[in-house]
């Protein structure tokens, strides 16, 4: 461990201060520097994984009234130092400071503790992500079959947007969804939808751009948008109202600086759906404004108890959207890497950067082609995810064991997930005295190997929120939620 990691724990031991503490402390002070410290950063500190900047060091020894020489572990002062001694010291390297707040905890600090009791011999019970090979779904073997008969096919790139029977296939998806004015070169396929997350936030964003995004969120829009300069406005989402969103909040957080609301829907990690009248109120919003619209709906096929996914961009065709969607989630293939997304509306007002949005798609050649290749298969087959969704179906029997079991533990509240593989339970944190639920999220780890991602990995800002992949099946399901069930009756913080 670093000579700083020892002497930070060692002024928090001495004055009985915890992690929350800390960043409380940090807070206050940060607010009058511009600088700002998160969980993440503050337990990768403990744990001597990384160092701080010079501008973060300052803000904590400031924060805890020491020696920034001291905290920062030098045995002499700097000034003293001579030009021999400055030569032979070993020249580090440091991440970009851009990464000062990317967080992205779904893949943070708890599972690398999973990881490291693994590593130990101890068996884990993984809750934290959505990836259903380990869980027994299998790829439908037409899909298999049709890669491995294209194979010899996909050796060489392909267009920058992709194969275009791929692209057909999605411009054909994208018309009984509805979506209006898209045609083929307005499809393009991604390493999974992330990349494009991605490449569409650097496209987009200057530095102080704002964006509107949901709380709780999947964290990568968030990680994007601030990797991109931008500034991520988080408007809520009521737990009180299905999780729908918060029209009201979405429009006191839009100003000059705004340029576009992001949409999960369905949404992950709440597992919601929303209906028509939420979605025209959020165009209705986008139009005053005039924001693009981007929709992430990469859970659309997986939709239970009759309910049908709406495309945001079906209801607005004088707006320029974007719609995310892929293969990972409906067909089972988190590994292939397949994803998409449809430019559609009034894109003569997004003209310059659907420019800058193929300049990055130039530069990264193409998405992955074999995986391309079963796209026109995948969309136009047979579709297997329709009977794990269904009574009796594997999602759907295990999405309504997860609830019934959930709620019946006392301090554990849940709204009904409708879509996706998520469930997003709340805690009653005045009865187990919550007030970090990252550490809430380790104690469990560690007493019941049991690993799940705390709410505030999604951006949400109370301690009273974990969420649970429904991806097992119902024997590991109840050992687990058994496990939980038997931590909370004594857990208190």
């Amino acid at each position: 461990m670093s000579e700083f990691a020892l002497r930070l724990k060692e002024v928090m031991d001495k004055k009985d201060l915890k992690q929350v503490d800390v960043l409380k402390l940090c807070e206050s002070l940060g607010e009058q520097e511009g600088t700002k410290i998160g969980k993440s950063h503050l337990s990768q500190y403990l744990s001597g994984k990384t160092e701080p900047r010079r501008d973060i060091l300052k803000l904590l020894a400031n924060a805890l009234e020491v020696d920034i020489a001291w905290l920062a572990g030098d045995t002499v002062e700097t000034e003293t130092i001579n030009e021999n001694q400055e030569e032979n010291k070993m020249r580090t390297f440091k991440k970009s400071t851009k990464l000062d707040n990317v967080l992205y905890d779904v893949r943070g600090p708890v599972v690398e503790e999973a990881n490291r009791m693994e590593e130990a011999g101890m068996h884990i019970l993984k809750l934290n992500i959505g990836n259903p090979a380990p869980f027994g779904f299998r790829t439908p073997e037409e899909v298999v079959y049709d890669m491995r008969q294209q194979l010899t096919d996909c050796e060489g790139y392909s267009d920058s947007k992709g194969l275009f029977a791929a692209r057909k296939a999605i411009m054909q998806y994208a018309q009984i969804k509805h979506i209006p004015n898209v045609g083929i070169n307005d499809i393009y396929t991604g390493n999974g939808v992330s990349e494009l997350i991605n490449l569409c936030m650097q496209a987009l964003l200057d530095d102080g751009d704002e964006i509107l995004i949901p709380s709780p969120d999947y964290p990568l829009w968030t990680a994007t948008a601030t990797l991109a300069g931008g500034k991520a406005v988080h408007y809520i989402c009521d737990e009180q109202s299905d999780w729908y969103p918060d029209i009201e909040d979405i429009k006191k957080k839009i100003n000059h600086r705004t340029k576009a609301i992001v949409l999960i829907n369905p949404n992950n990690p709440t597992g919601a759906l929303y209906p028509k009248e939420v979605l025209e109120q959020i165009v209705n919003v986008a139009r005053e404004h005039q924001l693009i619209i981007f929709s992430d709906e990469i859970y659309d096929r997986l939709v239970m108890d009759g309910e049908e996914h709406i495309s945001i961009a079906s209801l607005a065709p004088d707006l320029f959207c974007v719609t995310f969607s892929g293969l990972s989630k409906s067909h089972m293939i988190a590994g292939f890497r397949i994803g998409w997304m449809i430019l559609s509306g009034n894109k003569e007002m997004a003209k310059d950067y659907i420019e800058g949005i193929n300049m990055l798609s130039n530069m990264r050649l193409c998405s992955n082609v074999p995986a391309q290749s079963i796209v026109q298969t995948a969309l136009g087959g047979h579709q297997s995810v329709n009977s794990y969704i269904v009574p009796g179906g594997r999602i759907y029997e295990q999405r309504e064991y997860v609830y019934n079991t959930l709620k019946e533990i006392p301090g554990v509240s849940l709204v009904k997930p409708k879509a996706a593989f998520y469930a997003f339970p709340k805690l009653d944190i005045k009865k187990f005295n919550i007030l970090d639920d990252e550490k809430f999220a380790l104690d469990f780890l560690k007493e019941k190997k049991v690993l799940i991602v705390h709410g505030g990995g999604f951006n949400w800002k109370q301690p009273d929120h974990f969420r649970i992949v429904y991806l097992p099946r119902v024997e590991v399901l109840s050992e687990s939620i058994g496990k939980l069930a038997d931590f909370l009756e004594h857990y208190r913080q």
